[in-house]
């Protein structure tokens, strides 16, 4: 199935089918224990990119080169903040104590609190202190729908629980079922900008990233992988969950600007200048607000590749929604989906940040097709992938039966998928990329650095 979905996925960009004649995929679902094929999810996506990665070195002159991916080791990837270990110990806590599921009236919602932003607004909305069982009591006599609306006119970050149909059938989710999976599109004129030979299927390309927590970082990620120089952006006036810092960190450099300020939006267009690409992760309109919207850049800096990341889409009611992978999943059905095939009253999430992990691949595939095309037919390029039009790929695949005998595995059983890296903030153990490329081997040159540690400039 995974062969599939990847086969749809490439040659729905109109690429060359005989590419997949490279690509061997290996392993079975379940590779996590789940009714949905998180394996194939994660060889399809991640494969998506390291093909797309080899295909622009094989046309800057380079060799044609075999692709292995397995599903095992996909899964893997796509828990690699659960992973991360900091010196002898786990990472940090990453979810706020509030955060979480509840029964609300006679339903349930998903609080996200983990920015503490949207915490105190919630205990704001509530009137309730920091406390998980008064958050519950406040919760119980209200409405889900209702506070779900509530919080999101509050700027928050909430999600009542739906199942698919309801979903499907809402105006959100009918606007969300008309967008495409991944939507590369022309939007200006601009010369073909071929790339020289080079030791990397991505030497020479530039990556501004205004991105936080993982699919965003993961896209950024994934392009040094495959040896783009990737220049992340942090706004210091904004919150960061620091283990996911770390985890997708590899192979970038950071720098701090703040788009708000006169100058360093003048640094930015100079940086801007130079790229190849700006990867953003805002809420839809955030950056057109400040005239950095994909038709804006491409006018002022012809041949940009514009790649942008949402939660629920980019039309429809929804679209300007404030979002994350787990309450997606709550809105969009996949929580009670999963629950239901395992005979649960209470609903389940998905056995790791699956729609963060798959969509930053499909954002990261969907820049190197529009790398692609740039090398020969130029042009100004608009990349967009959401977190719940992910989750209807991952719907759209074939479920699996049994699929919660499948393996859970822990710190201990992944060992073989763990590398060691020295770093600014002491030693760390990070996941391996799944991806075996046999003339181009993906590796990240550098460690994660603490957030602006370097100028704002390419290296």
């Amino acid at each position: 199935m995974a062969i599939d979905a990847l086969t749809a996925l490439w040659t729905g960009q109109g690429l060359d089918p005989a590419a997949l004649r490279r690509l061997a995929m290996t392993g079975e679902d379940p590779a996590l224990p789940s009714s949905f094929a998180i394996g194939s999810l994660a060889a399809a996506s991640i494969g998506a990119v390291a093909l797309a990665a080899a295909e622009i070195h094989r046309a800057r002159g380079g060799p044609a080169q075999e692709i292995a991916i397995d599903r095992r080791d996909a899964a893997i990837e796509f828990r690699s903040e659960r992973y991360l270990r900091l010196g002898e110990g786990p990472a940090p806590e990453l979810w706020d104590a509030i955060a979480g599921l509840y029964r609300c009236g006679d339903g349930w919602v998903r609080l996200h609190t983990n920015f503490p932003h949207h915490r105190d607004g919630i205990l704001r909305l509530l009137g309730v202190p920091h406390d998980k069982a008064a958050v519950a009591a406040a919760l119980a006599g209200r409405d889900p729908l209702q506070f779900e609306q509530e919080a999101a006119e509050a700027g928050l970050v909430v999600a009542a629980l739906r199942d698919t149909g309801t979903w499907d059938a809402s105006p959100a989710g009918q606007a969300l079922a008309a967008e495409p999976l991944v939507a590369v599109t022309r939007i200006g004129d601009a010369p073909p900008r071929p790339l020289p030979p080079g030791p990397r299927p991505l030497s020479g390309l530039r990556a501004l990233e205004l991105t936080r927590i993982i699919a965003g970082p993961v896209a950024g990620r994934l392009l040094t992988a495959h040896g783009a120089e990737v220049l992340h952006l942090a706004a210091p006036h904004l919150p960061q969950v620091q283990p996911l810092v770390i985890d997708s960190g590899r192979g970038k450099r950071s720098a701090s600007l703040d788009l708000r300020e006169a100058g360093d939006l003048d640094r930015f267009h100079a940086l801007a200048a130079g790229a190849d690409i700006l990867l953003q992760s805002y809420r839809p309109g955030t950056l057109e607000r400040r005239g950095l919207g994909a038709e804006a850049m491409a006018q002022r800096h012809p041949g940009l590749i514009h790649a942008s990341l949402s939660a629920y889409g980019f039309e429809g009611p929804w679209a300007g929604r404030r979002g994350f992978d787990s309450l997606v999943q709550t809105a969009t059905g996949l929580n009670l989906a999963e629950a239901a095939a395992a005979g649960s009253d209470t609903p389940r999430p998905l056995p790791a940040q699956a729609l963060d992990h798959a969509g930053g691949s499909l954002l990261a595939f969907g820049i190197l097709v529009a790398a692609l095309r740039r090398m020969t037919e130029g042009g100004s390029w608009r990349v967009r992938v959401s977190l719940a039009r992910t989750g209807l790929w991952l719907r759209s695949l074939p479920r699996v039966e049994r699929g919660f005998e499948g393996p859970d595995p822990g710190y201990d059983e992944v060992q073989d998928r763990m590398e060691s890296v020295d770093s600014p903030y002491g030693p760390l153990r990070l996941t391996r990329h799944a991806a075996r490329l046999s003339a181009t081997p993906a590796q990240w040159a550098t460690p994660p650095v603490p957030l602006g540690t370097h100028p704002a400039a390419w290296g």
